[in-house]
């Protein structure tokens, strides 16, 4: 009997164990957000990158990129309190395990101090967006990522296999007009030119906003990383709301916005 009892713990300790397997890889997440308490929310993807924007004092970046110089002492990311709050961008957007998992606005996974010339390589712009989808409930079905190039691939593999549990599709910006919760994408230095129809390139350096509002002639976005800050831009648009004009071309002359990521929230 005594044998009998032990087979019956050891039994019901290997169902427990089995059960606890498929969130294992998520463990470093919070529960509400891993699980996720509740549905995968549009609402709640907006307000928690409001939040965050506020966080870093509610900038705007609407002159063209590279055109605003900051001292190292000023750079945003590596202020105290800021810092830890874009290590949690990393700790909660990547996947437990990851290097990159354990960086922060001015520390490499080994806790080292990389000097401020060294910031692009630990560019968190993906960290962020990856960190809104997680904690407004995506859960397991979006591809979070170190690089916005990951997701951006995912999402054309989705819009052309139909995939149905993906929550994010590529549309091209002249056929579709991006809804707040949306994600807007832009190719960066070497991969200014790239358009809709080259994808999949598989890796680029890229950037992706998320759009918070929209009106009649512009559209409000926040981006991770934007002047080392969580800082809004104000995107024209199209009397449809589209990014490009009548004529086909993009009506945004700072950033060359060429896919559209239409998120699929479950409320």
């Amino acid at each position: 009997m005594w044998r009998g009892w032990h087979a019956i713990v050891a039994g019901a300790a290997l169902l427990s164990a089995c059960a606890q397997t498929p969130l294992q890889r998520d463990m470093h997440v919070p529960d509400f957000a891993s699980v996720p308490y509740e549905p995968f929310s549009r609402d709640a993807a907006i307000t928690i990158a409001l939040r965050e924007w506020r966080l870093f004092g509610q900038p705007v970046r609407d002159e063209p990129p590279g055109t605003r110089m900051t001292a190292e002492a000023d750079i945003p990311m590596r202020q105290e309190g800021l810092w830890q709050r874009v290590g949690e961008y990393w700790w909660l957007g990547q996947d437990a395990g990851t290097a990159a998992a354990r960086w922060t606005g001015r520390h490499d996974q080994h806790g080292q101090k990389f000097p401020a010339d060294e910031d692009d390589r630990h560019a968190w712009s993906a960290a962020f967006i990856s960190y809104v989808m997680r904690s407004a409930g995506a859960g397991r079905r979006f591809p979070y990522a170190i690089a916005h190039a990951t997701y951006i691939d995912a999402a054309w593999r989705a819009a052309l296999d139909a995939e149905a549990d993906a929550v994010i599709t590529a549309e091209p910006p002249e056929r579709y007009a991006p809804q707040p919760g949306d994600l807007i994408c832009t190719g960066r230095d070497a991969a200014t030119s790239i358009r809709f129809a080259d994808l999949p390139v598989l890796d680029f350096p890229s950037h992706c906003d998320i759009v918070v509002a929209t009106a009649m002639d512009s559209i409000r976005v926040i981006g991770g990383n934007v002047g080392a800050a969580v800082a809004m831009k104000h995107v024209p648009v199209a009397a449809d709301g589209r990014l490009v004009g009548p004529d086909g071309a993009i009506l945004d002359p700072r950033y060359p916005w060429f896919v559209v990521l239409r998120v699929r929230y479950d409320r």
